[in-house]
């Protein structure tokens, strides 16, 4: 697919899951998971984080981290979420920096926009922007922002090269980028790819592990680090593989433990 097709549909995938959203829809990322959860997107984040926000905010999270809860943020910083969606991760990083500091949620999607300035009303949180704007060309002035995090959005962009240019580009100096990621480990074969696609969108354009950690010292960083906070078994997915039609049990060798979450971080150099 262009980058083009791929963005477009990527706008009507996430556009379509803000509109699911209502306080009675089950989310996998809740309490109590509705049947059929994604393994990715469920369970990343406490009680105790989610009990004040407004339940929407937690229903349209369809990432693969808590990048608010490895990011180490400090009060008075300026953190910018990459795809912010329904904004969870924003409102999270809006807390912890406090009212001397800000948290921007850059979004491509009208409807996760909108959900996103919604959530925040009901949340009462005011040090907080939603931008709309694409990754790859980030609507915020040079040195603007001590913190980039982002959650499982990455991944999906068909330039990548460009949204980390983009984050160093925003980056203050001795600012650091900390996102959760889908990430391969080792080869995976294209027509097996071809079939994780069915399972899990977040894949499809994910990065192996030697490749994310070219590509940002390519863009200027230092001190990459990838660290996985989940591996994931093909039984894990069993029912999505065999309701595409995908022979599990043939696939399993190659698959299994080949795609993690991770928690990826790397700081721009001090001038």
């Amino acid at each position: 697919m262009a980058g083009t097709e791929i963005k477009q549909a990527i706008k009507q995938k996430y556009g379509a899951a803000a509109l699911r959203v209502s306080p009675q829809g089950g989310s996998c990322c809740g309490g109590t998971p509705a049947p059929n959860c994604d393994p990715i997107t469920s369970d990343l984040y406490s009680i105790a984080e989610s009990a004040d926000l407004p339940p929407e905010a937690l229903a349209a999270s369809l990432g693969c981290g808590n990048p608010t809860a490895l990011a180490e943020l400090h009060p008075g910083e300026v953190v910018l979420d990459l795809g912010s969606g329904g904004g969870i991760d924003v409102l999270l990083s809006a807390r912890r920096v406090g009212p001397s500091g800000k948290a921007y949620g850059l979004d491509m999607t009208d409807e996760m926009l909108a959900l996103a300035r919604d959530n925040q009303r009901e949340a009462g949180i005011s040090n907080v922007e939603f931008l709309k704007g694409e990754m790859e060309d980030i609507p915020l002035p040079d040195a603007s922002v001590d913190v980039i995090i982002s959650n499982c959005v990455i991944n999906l962009s068909p330039d990548k090269d460009r949204v980390l240019a983009e984050a160093f580009r925003v980056l203050r100096p001795g600012g650091r980028i900390a996102v959760s990621d889908v990430v391969v480990r080792g080869g995976v074969p294209e027509d097996i790819r071809r079939n994780v696609e069915l399972w899990i969108g977040c894949v499809a354009g994910a990065l192996e592990e030697d490749e994310y950690r070219a590509k940002l010292t390519q863009a200027g960083f230092k001190g990459v680090r990838i660290e996985p906070t989940r591996i994931y078994k093909v039984e894990d997915f069993r029912p999505y593989l065999a309701g595409a039609g995908v022979d599990v049990d043939r696939i399993a060798p190659s698959l299994e433990g080949r795609f993690i979450s991770a928690f990826v971080r790397a700081r721009k150099p001090q001038d």
